[in-house]
């Protein structure tokens, strides 16, 4: 493996000889990682979207991308979900090369994505909303073959006070505001019990309360899972990210804590200067 796309150093081992066996080690059997992402590339019609890009994240880790409008931060979730198929490189998870992949095999891979618009059944409410999305839950269409067992009964009620709807789960999801329908889709999420959870703009268009609220969430739910998240909102950032990856034209542009990514000349040019 070439130092262009092995993963940053994460300490050095007691041994000197167990260093230089984990340094020459293949990437899939460094166990540190929740998500490895090699020489990824997608082209649109000739335009680079996403160029070669390297990126790993830690298991446990809730890392934050941020950059430039086109820089590919949403394309990147679209790939590592299935929704858009790579050009070229690797994306692996849990050692599963998920490029070869379907989106529903991603997801039952453990991989759980949100939109950046709410996409929840206004129709349905906050329960049924949650229902739907538990493994064994019902069908869109109704209770066909749904039994409310006391697991879903469990799991719904645990969910909704994570997202602090416990007191609204007969309410019709259509009458939430803005940012509960954002919390009703990340608990949408939480049902499925994702390893790797990828929310996109999740504070857009949300109260300064509800940002705050929203920041303790993630912190929150973050524990026993790595995360993604994609945000425009620093102050936001500052309250949620182990650790920020700018992306600029399909790569990497600076990466590290908050602070050094803001003092970085590059990213204050590129990003944060406008």
């Amino acid at each position: 493996m070439s130092a262009r796309t092995r993963p940053p150093e994460r300490g050095v081992p007691s041994h000197r000889d167990v260093a230089q066996r984990q340094e020459s080690a293949p990437v899939s059997t460094r166990p540190e990682f929740a998500l490895y992402i090699e020489d990824l590339t997608v082209s649109f019609n000739g335009f680079t979207a996403v160029d070669e890009l390297n990126l790993y994240v830690d298991r446990n880790e809730l890392r934050v991308v941020i950059g430039p409008n086109g820089a590919g931060k949403t394309t990147l979730l679209d790939l590592i979900c299935g929704r858009t198929k790579a050009t070229a490189g690797s994306i692996r998870f849990k050692d599963i090369e998920l490029t070869r992949l379907s989106e529903h095999a991603i997801v039952r891979a453990g991989v759980g994505r949100k939109f950046q618009t709410p996409s929840i059944y206004e129709t349905l409410s906050v329960r049924e909303n949650l229902e739907v999305s538990f493994p064994r839950g019902r069908t869109v269409f109704g209770a066909i073959a749904f039994r409310r067992t006391p697991d879903v009964v469990e799991r719904v009620e645990q969910v909704a006070e994570e997202i602090y709807l416990s007191h609204m789960l007969e309410q019709p999801a259509a009458l939430l505001s803005h940012g509960q329908k954002q919390w009703l889709e990340i608990g949408m999420l939480l049902m499925q019990e994702p390893e790797l959870m990828m929310l996109d703009e999740p504070v857009a268009g949300m109260s300064v309360s509800e940002r705050e609220k929203t920041a303790e969430l993630l912190n929150r739910i973050s524990a026993g899972r790595s995360m993604i998240v994609i945000e425009h909102d620093m102050e936001f950032v500052k309250d949620i990210a182990h650790k920020v990856t700018v992306l600029h034209q399909g790569k990497v542009l600076s990466e590290g804590s908050m602070a050094q990514v803001q003092s970085d000349p590059r990213v204050i040019e590129v990003y944060l200067g406008h």
